[in-house]
């Protein structure tokens, strides 16, 4: 059995994490979960209570939420390059926690048809779907990557996120987003990661 086990469905933003380890490059090993079953069922809640998905459990550490998920895979792996020198971390962690912050909690509002009104955005974190992503479109313009000028697991969290919005078409396809994730994705580890999923999408789709 290999240290790292990787607890998903493939559809879900494990799809993110799957991406991440693909990129990391250490062997891992996958528990599917069922949306209907297994996930709301011990075992799996002694790994999260929450009974949500994706997790990972390496050696006796278990980490949850994709954000926290990416950091922690690009430290444990420092030969994957996929974090920043430290003292460069700050755009890297800022992007990282907007995405999933603000972006994040815009986007699935907005995936569920909610809006809140004038009044209710002083006391949500991102204000408006509009505002949030605009403020990350400006955020993107006229970079190619969000630290050290390279890939990271910035970008991938963040090309992820940005990704899934055009995918449910709910954000607006400019070209800073469609170029920025044309060249967050054109990696091996990208296209690795999404063959899997599909082909566990399709071996784990039921019959009959």
């Amino acid at each position: 059995m290999a240290e790292l086990i990787f607890y998903t469905n493939p559809q879900s933003r494990g799809q993110t994490v799957r991406w991440m380890l693909e990129e990391v490059g250490a062997p891992y090993d996958v528990q599917y979960l069922d949306y209907a079953t297994s996930l709301k069922a011990e075992p799996y809640l002694s790994v999260n209570p929450m009974g949500k998905i994706p997790a990972i459990r390496h050696g006796d550490k278990v980490v949850t939420e994709v954000a926290a998920i990416c950091c922690y895979l690009a430290d444990a792996f420092p030969a994957a390059n996929l974090a920043p020198a430290p003292e460069n971390r700050a755009a890297y962690y800022r992007y990282i926690f907007f995405a999933s912050g603000p972006i994040e909690a815009a986007f699935s509002n907005k995936a569920a048809g909610w809006a809140p009104s004038e009044q209710l955005q002083r006391m949500f974190g991102y204000g408006n779907f509009d505002l949030a992503t605009g403020v990350l479109e400006k955020l993107l313009t006229g970079r190619d990557y969000i630290s050290e000028n390279r890939f990271t697991a910035a970008d991938l969290f963040v090309g992820a996120m940005v990704n899934f919005m055009l995918r449910f078409k709910l954000l607006e396809p400019t070209p800073v987003f469609t170029d920025y994730i044309a060249r967050v994705t054109d990696r091996e580890a990208y296209r690795r990661a999404v063959a899997l999923d599909e082909q566990a999408g399709h071996e784990l789709a039921p019959t009959g």
